[in-house]
Formats: C-alpha cells, structure tokens, sequence
C-alpha cells in the first residue's frame, strides 16, 4: 500500500490521518496527527470467529509512551508497567463510540491499539485515539458500520472553544468530549463546574457540527486506500429454536419479568433455563438455548415497556425508584453515608488526609498532585454472585473516575480546605446506575465529615427504548431497562447546574432533540432526589471528625523556610520530635502542619511561630541558660536565637564567677539590650528584674507565645484537580 494522507484544520490546528507507513501487517492502522501530538492506531480481527462465546470478542488498549514526552519511566525496571488510570480512561473513551457500530453476531475477536508516539504537551492525545480507532476501521476489511467523528469542547470567558490545549481546560467551566455518526450522537464523556442545560445543549450543537467533517475526512481516506470489507459468518440463532421456547415458556417469562425482586427473577430464569435444556438437549446445546432465552426476555421487556407503556417494575416512565438516606452509619470514619436507591445501594465513605497523603502522577504533560479521589469497587455479592477478588477492573476505574468528576465541582479550594480527601463507594447491592448511587452517597458522606463543599451533588441514569419512530425515555433505569435497552445516560449535578455526563449507546447514534428531553427528565430527577438527600444532611457539619488530622498551612516568607529546617534538616526534626506534628514545606513558603489533635497542632503552629519571630530590642523574654563562660553566659531566648548576657549585665552584685548566678538549664528572664551589626544579640538579667520592678512585667515575651506573626493560608485547589511542582 502506498502512503496516503489526508488534513483538515480543526480548531487551530490540522488534524491530518496517514496510513501506508506504518504498521501495514494490521487490518488497518492510521497514524493521527494534531500539532506535535502523534497517535498510532491499529485494527486487527481474527480469521475464524471465537468459539463458545456469547458475546462482542472486542479489547481496545491505549498506551502512553514516555518517549512521546522525552522521558524516562520512574521505577526500578524504567519501563512502562501496567496500565494507568488515564490510560485505562482513554481505551474506554475510545471503546464505547465504536462498540455499537459492528454487526450484530459478529463473534471474530477484534483488538484496537492506540499507541502516543509523540506528546507536544499542550493536546490531550484521547480525542486522537477515537479518530484513529474508526478510521483504522474504515479502511479496513474489517466489518464496521462508521466512521465515527469525535472532538473536544471548551466554554471560556463565555465562548465555545474547540479542541482546547490544557491550559485552555484549566480556565474552562467544562470539559466536553463527543462523538457521533451521521445518523447522530453516540458518545458523551462531560466534566463540568453546574453548567446550565441550556449551555451544555448548544455546546453540544457545536460539538456535533465540528465531528462531521472528520467523518468526512475518513471517507476520504477509504476513497484512497480502503479495503473491501470481508465477508465474515455472524453468529444467529436457530430460529425454530426460538419458535419452541416462545410457544412452551412465552407467559411464564413473562410473568419473571414482572417480579420485582432481582434476586427471585434470576432464580426463576434459572430455573427455567434448565428445564429447557432437559427437554432439547438432543437438538440443542445449552449455551444455544441459554442465548434464544435471553432474546425472548429481551423481546418481551421491549415489547411491554412500548406497547404498554408502563415498565415491568410497574413505574411510570418518568418515575424514580424508593430511595433512603443515612448518615454517620460507620462511627470511626471521618464521614459515612449509606444510600439506597430501589435494589442498588452504595456505602461511601469519606476519609480526610494530609497533604502528605496527596497521590502523585506522572503523566506525559508532567508530574502531577492530586488531592480528591473517588474510588469504586463492586464485590460479587452485591449481584449475589462468587468471584475472586482482584484488583479494580476497567469498570470499577471507570465508574469511580466518573463520580469523581461529578463531585470535584462543589469541592472547596486548598486555601478553604487544606486537606487531602479520599471517598471509597462500596456498592452493596447492585441492580442498575450504581455509579450515580456512588455520586449520591459520596455527596453525602463528604457532609457528614464536615468537608466545606460548595452543595449536594445527586446523579441518575436515564435510560431509551426505540424502536422505528417510537422513542420512550425512562428514568432511573434498572439492571433490567439498562440490560435489554438502547442507552445508558449519566447525568449528575446540583440544583445550579450539571457537573458529569455520560452517554453510551447500544444503537448508531440518537438526535440533539432527544437529549434535549433526557436532559430536562434528568434535572427534574435530580432536584427530587436533593430533596430527600437535604432532608438528611442539607449543608457540611460544623466541625470535622475527632478521628481525623487537624489541618493548618502557614505562609511565611520565603527567606524563613531555611529557619524551619535549620542546618542539615537538624531544626524540623526536632520540630517534629517535640510536636508530634508532621511539616510539609514548599518554596513559595507554605508550611503546611498536621497532627492527630488538637495540641500537638498548637504546640507545632507556636513553636514555627517563635522560631520565625525577629528578636526586638527592649523587650524581656523568657530563656534559657545554653552555656556558661568566664566573661559571661549564652541564653536561648527564641528556638535557634541565642545572645550573651555578659558578666556586668548578670546582677547589680560584684559578680565574681558567673556560675555562681546561673547554670546551664536554668530558666530565667532576660531583656534585650542590644543587637549589633553582626546580629549578635545582647542580653540582661539585671535590666530585667528592674523594668519588671518598674512596670509589673507587662512587657514580657514569652519564647512559647502562640501569637501568630503571619496569617493563615491555603494553597489554590487546581481546577482540573491536579497540580504541578
């Protein structure tokens, strides 16, 4: 194949695709350039398709390369590892466009990798990865229904912006990636700061109309080079197979359908699966009759939702599940909430940390901070299941990340709230939007640990049934709505606005009118659901957890921070040896202090205090004998500030041995007579005792006050939660 290539100017840049040049053993592979940003895509499917498999055999893989940045792996093997969360994100962002546009039965395994060659810093190579999976696709001989187009939108200073640099998306009040065909959107992946539906409506108008002439830029390049799609055998069911089970069990799996409990519906399925197989295991393998009974339950579910509608769970369709809140369930853990929507029900649990406690990223634009994580898991137990317990899966990655930037809007800036905060959402039950329980349950137990967020976030997922020009929408779909249904949209936010979107579909795309309704049933949702949440908890306790560290951050001056840590780190171990305090000191001068009560963190807050205090002349302080000489004696009066009380300053008595009126230990109270240019204090014992003879001591510093020289504050919190040092 010769090299082909094709550009068009998007935003300020030009996005250009080549194949031919690279990578010519896949069945497709497109190399996607945006600026300095390079990303290689490749495509390749099975000869033969995959035997005993019930579903889609497809793996999308993104990875990072730190070359593509001029970087070194950190580690001890200095090469990339597993995974990273971003990259786990990436090959899910790029999965779900394309997952819905392959033929139906289509069993040959398929794998998509995009690999980042080159980083210029400034785009975000995952908007290049979607481009590249669907043209690699297209001019494949792979089956596939696309292309797909996908871009990324900004909102600044009240203005739409296209493929924003990272810079850009700092100032921005929201992320937007979306992605569609001609026939309509197919993909929603949205962060936001409680963004009208309005705005986000037209953002999305504007998104759209950017994605098309990418699509066309595709079919420009399969004009060029593309490959005659093969002809592959899709998987179908016998349809006398069909025929049988609808005539023996058609009524009886329609009556499972209308159980409300999840648990006595599976059971009965079950149940019902194996006495089918009894009775055509001659003609039938198990697995054949397993699938034409869950395409029968799928018919069925389909055909009464539309036809009657009304849904097998007996709600009306635009009808939420019983939700249940509480709080403060876990009486040892800084905030705990435990909420319950229908059969899905999330434990979330908030955990407050110091900034030592920050996760630290390294990623291609930089080493990274990040100070608010949400984590997801999901036990088997919560759909009453066995399985081994592993580490978190895509899933649990992706449904956590997800609530994470639902909540990361209303989360107070580092000055307000100096700590580092983990929320952990433990799904105990599961039938359907578990993610958007996590969104719930963490607002909640980010105010029962008294973190100062801005309000409460509530999220639910929307679901669609469409069949020819019959479009139903449902709220607060169940596992069953989620299963046999066409979309699955998150929508989460406060009563001012949207903070996360997510919209997958299992069909080839879906018009801007009809996210124009999903999104109004979403915000009537959503305030229903703040209603009952705020009748639990309606704003942050006053005062976080005993059991959690207490926070503080000092700014000094930069030029007093070599004070704090003293010669060879000698003063901040003795710091942290006689406060019990942990220190965290930056170069702009933030001192952040913490410690497990409340006077450990005095103690530590005045002993930084009194060790950045400036001696004063005229003043008496409290000190202490260092050392004793024949012409003289050495008195600490603050930490590392030490003067002479010399010989004719100790007493107004002949004095004819110093040790005979001091000794090392001792403490007394000394008056600063003098500092010379050398900044050697001087000191009296004697001019003390007379100026408090003379004005009952009212001038006396103590070397432990607590009186603060500077203010307290609070290092900004980085808009996209991340922050570089």
């Amino acid at each position: 194949m010769n090299t082909q290539e094709v550009k068009l100017k998007i935003g300020e840049r030009e996005l250009c695709l080549t194949t031919g040049e690279m990578a010519k053993q896949a069945n497709g592979a497109v190399l996607v350039r945006y600026g300095e940003t390079i990303v290689l895509v490749t495509a390749v499917m099975s000869q033969e398709p995959k035997e005993d498999v019930d579903f889609f055999p497809l793996t999308v893989e993104y990875q990072e390369r730190t070359y593509a940045a001029g970087k070194i792996p950190g580690g001890f093997f200095k090469r990339e590892g597993r995974p990273t969360e971003k990259e786990i994100l990436t090959a899910r962002l790029t999965d779900r466009p394309i997952r819905p546009l392959f033929p139906t039965g289509l069993r040959n395994e398929i794998q998509i990798i995009s690999i980042v060659l080159s980083s210029d810093g400034e785009y975000d190579p995952d908007v290049l990865s979607v481009i590249g999976a669907s043209a690699a696709l297209h001019i494949s001989d792979i089956p596939f229904q696309g292309p797909v187009g996908a871009v990324k939108m900004g909102y600044i200073n009240g203005e739409l912006v296209l493929n924003p640099t990272y810079h850009q998306l700092e100032e921005s009040i929201f992320t937007l990636v979306v992605a569609g065909t001609r026939n309509g959107i197919i993909m929603i992946e949205t962060e936001a700061r409680e963004v009208s539906e309005e705005i986000y409506l037209s953002a999305l108008e504007s998104g759209y109309k950017s994605l098309l002439p990418i699509i066309e830029l595709q079919e420009e390049l399969r004009a060029k080079c593309g490959k005659q799609k093969r002809k592959v055998e899709l998987f179908e069911l016998n349809p006398q197979l069909m025929e049988s089970i609808k005539k023996d069990v058609l009524h009886r799996v329609q009556e499972i359908n209308l159980m409300t409990s999840k648990e006595e519906r599976i059971e009965a399925m079950e149940i019902l699966c194996k006495q089918l197989s009894e009775k055509y295991s001659e003609e039938y393998s198990p697995e054949e009759i397993k699938q034409a009974l869950h395409e029968v339950q799928k018919e069925e579910v389909r055909k009464y939702t539309i036809h009657n509608k009304r849904r097998v769970d007996g709600r009306e369709f635009g009808e939420l599940r019983p939700i249940s809140c509480k709080v403060g369930v876990l009486p040892r853990t800084h905030g705990s909430a435990l909420f319950t929507r229908g059969q899905t029900q999330s434990l979330a649990v908030t955990t407050l940390g110091t900034p030592a406690d920050e996760q630290m990223i390294e990623a291609l634009e930089g080493e990274m901070f990040k100070k608010f994580m949400v984590h997801y898991n999901f036990p088997p137990f919560s759909v009453g299941e066995i399985k081994p317990l592993r580490g978190p899966g895509r899933r649990e990655i992706g449904h956590g990340a997800l609530a994470e930037k639902a909540l990361r809007a209303v989360m107070p800036s580092e000055e307000e709230f100096p700590y580092t905060v983990r929320v952990v959402s433990d799904i105990l039950e599961s039938n359907g939007s578990s993610s958007m329980a996590t969104v719930c349950g963490g607002s909640l137990s980010l105010m029962d640990a008294g973190v100062p967020v801005k309000a409460s976030v509530a999220g639910v997922a929307l679901g669609l049934f469409k069949e020819s020009s019959e479009e139903i929408l449902l709220m607060d779909i169940a596992g069953l709505e989620d299963h046999y249904g066409d979309m699955d949209f998150k929508i989460a936010g406060t009563r001012n606005g949207i903070t996360a979107v997510q919209l997958d579909l299992k069909i080839d795309g879906i018009s801007l009118d009809l996210i124009s309704q999903a999104l109004k049933m979403a915000r009537e949702a959503r305030y229903q659901i703040l209603d009952i949440m705020e009748a639990v908890i309606d704003k942050p306790r006053g005062t976080i957890s005993p059991y959690a560290p207490r926070i503080t951050t000092l700014q000094l001056p930069p030029e007093k921070i070599a004070l704090i840590i003293g010669p060879g780190g000698r003063m901040i171990r003795k710091l942290i040896n006689e406060t019990g305090a942990k220190f965290d000191i930056e170069e702009d001068g933030q001192v952040h202090i913490s410690a497990d009560n409340e006077d450990s963190l005095n103690k530590a807050i005045s002993a930084v205090n009194n060790l950045i205090r400036d001696v004063e002349v005229g003043e008496i302080y409290d000190g202490k004998i260092t050392r004793v000489t024949n012409f003289g004696a050495f008195c600490e009066v603050l930490p590392g500030k030490e003067g002479l009380i010399h010989i004719s300053e100790i007493s107004n008595r002949y004095v004819s041995a110093v040790e005979d009126f001091v000794k090392v230990g001792d403490e007394v109270k000394v008056k600063v007579i003098g500092i010379d240019d050398l900044g050697r204090i001087q000191l009296s014992l004697k001019q003390a005792q007379e100026s408090q003879e003379q004005n009952g001591g009212q001038n006396l510093r103590s070397s432990t006050s607590s009186s603060p020289p500077f203010s307290t504050k609070r290092k900004r919190n980085h808009p996209r939660n991340f922050r570089k040092r």
